[in-house]
């Protein structure tokens, strides 16, 4: 095989979870009195974290430190309930996971969600497959694009970063990847688009997950 490890983004990657992040927002921005936005608006801003996501959202002029911590509380509040009424495997995924636990390749999730939704998402969701590690945002590790968490999780696989696969659906992504020494592959089924995975540094974009085998067999790729 060509890669010995695989990490993972979750939203836009693993699973399609766009329409609760939006729904649960848009509640408590109606709550407020704030408009509220389309669902593809939220392809933008997610990715983050939940604060950033929260700042995104509110009206221009309202990012002040006491009402994004006042939205971000009941942001919390909202997805706990109802992160669960939409969000699923994309379509390959299970497929994919089932071919890395045939060939004994370790994976692992790293997400800027807040470790305990990413947690609970994972097991909820992802629960038939083993992961060396999932990951949310914990601090006071920073954030993606840090390569921090993704490096730690790189040694206790015991896998150099040159032979990991990073996937994921965003610049950020493709920034982490890059600044670990990993390799960075863009998936298009997700939320944002293939300019920006190209400018943040994808050495190849997948259409589907399929074609993920591919590269990891060691196939030829390109973008």
């Amino acid at each position: 095989m060509r890669f010995g490890g695989v990490i993972f983004d979750m939203d836009g990657t693993l699973l399609d979870t766009i329409e609760d992040l939006a729904s649960c927002m848009n509640r408590v921005l109606e709550r407020y009195g704030y408009p509220a936005h389309p669902v593809d608006s939220y392809r933008y801003f997610v990715g983050e974290g939940m604060e950033m996501l929260v700042r995104r959202a509110l009206p221009d002029g309202r990012d002040d430190r006491e009402t994004v911590a006042r939205c971000l509380a009941d942001m919390h509040k909202e997805y706990g309930s109802g992160w669960a009424c939409c969000s699923k495997l994309y379509p390959g995924i299970g497929e994919l996971l089932d071919f890395l636990e045939d060939n004994r390749i370790p994976k692992a999730v790293l997400s800027n969600k807040p470790d305990g939704f990413t947690k609970d998402m994972a097991e909820a969701l992802l629960g038939q497959w083993t992961f060396f590690e999932i990951r949310g945002e914990r601090p006071p590790t920073p954030r993606k694009p840090d390569p921090a968490s993704a490096l730690e999780i790189a040694a206790g696989m015991g896998v150099p970063p040159q032979r990991v696969l990073y996937l994921g659906d965003s610049g950020i992504d493709m920034q982490t990847a890059a600044r670990a020494g990993m390799y960075p592959v863009g998936a298009l089924w997700g939320f944002r688009s293939a300019d920006e995975l190209k400018l943040n540094g994808a050495k190849a974009l997948v259409k589907n997950p399929r074609e993920l085998i591919s590269i990891i067999s060691g196939e030829p790729c390109k973008i």
